[in-house]
């Protein structure tokens, strides 16, 4: 099995999150790749942990369908499914827009802004096919209304299908170059800016719910 190079988080220690979210993120990213067998020994020395959060660690990603778990015999990275990225979409979609609309009384100057200036890098990065760079900032640009919604059970939620849909973007960037994601995104800066909540609501769940379809479709 194929070790993602990158250095682990520098503790000694990791909770379990970190433990997790390592292990998601190296899959999310393709570091290791659909079908890669797992094993709980050479990941807990490359995190520098035992095997117990290694395997808490699997048990979660296999909830998430990110792993597929064989009793008895071993442990793999799942591959891809078109029928989950749809399902995570729609999920994802309404959740975000749930969040918008939460979000929408308490929007502010600062945070349309806040939005504006992580749509331009999300612009940049997908100019420069930065794939990393585009996620980060496709991220920071939802952040915003997931912080103001003050609802902390919908990024909790959003943590499964989102995974998902991030891993289908890393396997298949160069469809996602061409996204028209930024200017769905200015589309909803203009409807924040105007004081039309319906519309910045369903444009947030029209933004989520093209997202990666041509991984699905």
């Amino acid at each position: 099995m194929p070790i993602p190079t990158n250095a682990p988080i520098p503790q000694r220690r990791l909770l379990r999150d970190d433990v997790y979210r390592s292990i998601r993120d190296a899959i999310v990213r393709g570091q290791l790749a659909p079908g890669e067998q797992l094993r709980d020994q050479e990941l807990g020395a490359w995190l520098q942990v035992s095997r117990t959060p290694v395997r808490e660690a699997l048990q979660r990603l296999a909830q998430a369908g990110l792993v597929v778990a064989e009793p008895g015999r071993m442990t793999r990275v799942a591959p891809e499914n078109p029928e989950a990225v749809v399902h995570a979409r729609q999920i994802a979609a309404q959740l975000h827009a749930l969040a918008m609309s939460l979000a929408f009384p308490n929007l502010n100057v600062s945070d349309v802004s806040a939005m504006e200036a992580a749509n331009n890098e999300l612009r940049s990065a997908l100019r420069d096919s930065d794939i990393d760079a585009a996620i980060a900032a496709d991220d920071a640009f939802h952040e915003v209304a997931l912080v103001r919604s003050g609802n902390p059970l919908i990024p909790e939620h959003l943590e499964v299908v989102t995974a998902t849909l991030r891993r289908a973007e890393y396997l298949h960037f160069d469809s996602v170059k061409g996204s028209a994601s930024p200017e769905q995104h200015d589309q909803i800066i203009a409807a924040v800016r105007t004081g039309e909540a319906d519309r910045a609501m369903a444009l947030t769940c029209e933004n989520w719910s093209t997202l990666t379809s041509h991984g699905a479709d």
